[in-house]
């Protein structure tokens, strides 16, 4: 990962971008410009340690990183402008939170002295966004940027994995600040708990061993959970004959 991990620096809205994105082990970024993304778009050709994948479409964006996080284990990152580019992302978040895959939208939006004005390729992607994520947030301070960028990541990838947009206005892209790695941000709120039901658990152990020839149906869940997972399955299938 970037050395730059356990710094603080002053940097742009941009930089903080790309350099938040290093620091949480992003290789890949699927992506279209527009407008109101370049800035970010420049420095992350400034670079060579997250490659950008460029696509035809936002949707495809979206489907691409989703692929990426069910092949790798790892939250996928899109990249998509403003306007028609964040309503594009809609299907693939909206799929995304179905099917529990982890999924990082980074969206670009008007100024902050523009929200609201009905200015060009401007869109509620906040309260559009909201039905079909886990969270989103709408970034106003550039101090903030870094540390809700990593909020974003935890909230992905953890309890229940799924989808979240984290809209940047482009004066925040411009914008300069202090730049919060990983290990010093605040921590989030966001902590959850998976406790299992053991009544239940007991009902189901009862069941399968008066069965003759069980059937375990298992959902993507043991996939999410890692090759341990997998492997404890392959486990209680020889076991249950």
């Amino acid at each position: 990962m970037s050395s730059g991990r356990n710094e603080r620096r002053e940097m742009t809205g941009a930089e903080m971008v790309v350099q938040a994105l290093k620091d949480n082990g992003v290789k890949h970024v699927f992506g279209y410009p527009g407008g109101a993304v370049l800035p970010i778009y420049d420095e992350i050709f400034q670079q060579d340690e997250v490659e950008h994948i460029l696509v035809r479409h936002e949707q495809g964006a979206g489907h691409a990183a989703e692929g990426y996080a069910r092949s790798t284990g790892q939250a996928g990152v899109m990249l998509v402008t403003s306007g028609p580019g964040a309503t594009n992302a809609v299907t693939p978040l909206q799929d995304a939170l179905m099917d529990s895959i982890p999924l990082v939208c980074l969206t670009g939006q008007v100024p902050t002295s523009l929200i609201g004005s009905d200015a060009f390729q401007e869109c509620d992607t906040i309260g559009i966004t909201r039905p079909c994520t886990k969270h989103n947030w709408l970034v106003k301070d550039v101090n903030e940027l870094a540390a809700i960028i990593h909020e974003a990541f935890h909230v992905a990838t953890t309890g229940r994995p799924g989808p979240v947009v984290v809209d940047i206005p482009k004066d925040v892209q411009f914008a300069k600040g202090i730049y919060v790695p990983p290990q010093t941000a605040p921590r989030t709120s966001y902590q959850p708990k998976v406790q299992g039901d053991l009544e239940k658990i007991k009902a189901a152990v009862e069941l399968m061993a008066n069965s003759k020839r069980p059937i375990l149906y298992t959902g993507g869940g043991v996939v999410n959970s890692g090759p341990e997972a997998s492997h404890l399955l392959r486990e209680l299938v020889d076991l249950t004959g």
